[in-house]
């Protein structure tokens, strides 16, 4: 097993402390210790969790003083919506939060025929560094608490339930972790979070694990580690390029974890959970989208359970990175297939709205 790296990011304030951080067992001990019956907390849950309510008033099984009393101990607000643009006729909403310090973070609705998928932020801005990535190019700022990745969630599900999405009423069924930030780089507060929108309502929001993707740039050891957390949640792994000389240029961190290092823990992670690991492989013109790289990706990957997901790259602006032409984008995907490798093409979503992580919180500062 590789040695643990550990990134430190600034030390802030932290975010104050909500139901969403705790267990349902620290939530009544929280309750029991101000004075108040430990149903309560189970009420509060309720609200939050399988109601989705977040006006204290409309929390009406609890008596006034309680309530006030509770919601401003457990409920704090976290997240202040700061601007919403939607797009693709109404069925993308990208969310852009402050959080109690003035950090910036941001979320994204999508809504598609059979799913509504939330695409959530573990950071506030990213310390890997990827040269063509808006969030990398921003820094680390700091960590989220569990909380404030559970309320992107609740506040999507919240806007879905009332209507407010393009399709009527609904409620959000898939989560991924590949908003802002290294989600195994803040590896507690998300592991919280994986089991808060999982865990069964009104103790969480009752999410499947097995709709929840968690992606990463190939944290080695933090791989090995989720792999004995015993979930079935996916693993995504950013991988971007097959051959470590390019690789060290897109994504740093393959300085300290090669590729084959990183493919060896993904394997081992399927191995272990019997779920499928995504591949993200963003093509970048003239970059890494030649035919013989795609010819070693398809021999690295053949035979395993893999699928490759390529992203066409939505391109920031001022960047020398930008999407592939069409023809190599489709001679790449039919290299794949000549060697058995799965392969779809992301449908890109919010491109006319920021779409790529990053770009709208860097519009706003």
């Amino acid at each position: 097993m590789s040695a643990p790296l550990t990134f430190v990011a600034p030390r802030r304030a932290k975010p104050p402390r909500h139901l969403a951080d705790l267990t349902s067992a620290e939530r009544r001990e929280v309750v029991a210790g101000l004075g108040e019956k430990p149903f309560r907390a189970d009420q509060l849950s309720r609200h939050y969790f399988a109601r989705l309510v977040d006006d204290p008033a409309e929390m009406t099984d609890l008596p006034a003083a309680v309530r006030d009393r509770l919601t401003a101990e457990l409920l704090p607000r976290l997240l202040t919506s700061v601007r919403e643009l939607t797009s693709d006729r109404g069925m993308t909403r990208k969310m852009l939060w402050k959080a109690f310090d003035g950090t910036l973070i941001e979320s994204v609705l999508m809504r598609y025929p059979d799913r509504a998928t939330m695409c959530v932020s573990s950071q506030a801005g990213c310390g890997m560094n990827c040269p063509f990535c808006a969030t990398g190019q921003a820094g680390l700022t700091r960590n989220l608490s569990t909380a404030e990745i559970v309320e992107q969630v609740a506040a999507g599900a919240r806007v879905l339930a009332r209507g407010e999405v393009a399709g009527g009423p609904g409620r959000v069924s898939n989560i991924v972790f590949m908003g802002m930030g290294e989600p195994l780089a803040n590896y507690r507060a998300v592991l919280g979070a994986v089991r808060r929108i999982t865990d069964p309502s009104p103790d969480g929001l009752g999410i499947s694990q097995r709709s929840v993707t968690v992606s990463t740039v190939g944290l080695v050891p933090a791989i090995e580690k989720l792999a004995a957390e015993g979930l079935s949640v996916r693993l995504a792994v950013s991988l971007h390029a097959p051959d470590d000389e390019l690789r060290d240029e897109l994504v740093p961190v393959n300085n300290r974890w090669k590729v084959r290092e990183v493919l060896d823990a993904a394997w081992a992670y399927a191995d272990r959970t019997g779920r499928r690991v995504s591949i993200e492989y963003a093509l970048i013109r003239d970059i890494n989208d030649q035919a013989w790289r795609a010819d070693l990706l398809g021999r690295l990957l053949r035979g395993h359970l893999v699928h490759v997901n390529l992203i066409p790259l939505n391109p920031t602006p001022g960047s020398k990175w930008t999407a592939s032409r069409p023809q190599d984008e489709q001679e790449f995907v039919a290299r794949l297939e000549a060697q058995g490798v799965p392969v779809t093409v992301r449908d890109t979503r919010g491109r006319e709205i920021d779409g790529a992580c990053g770009q709208l919180a860097a519009t706003e500062k």
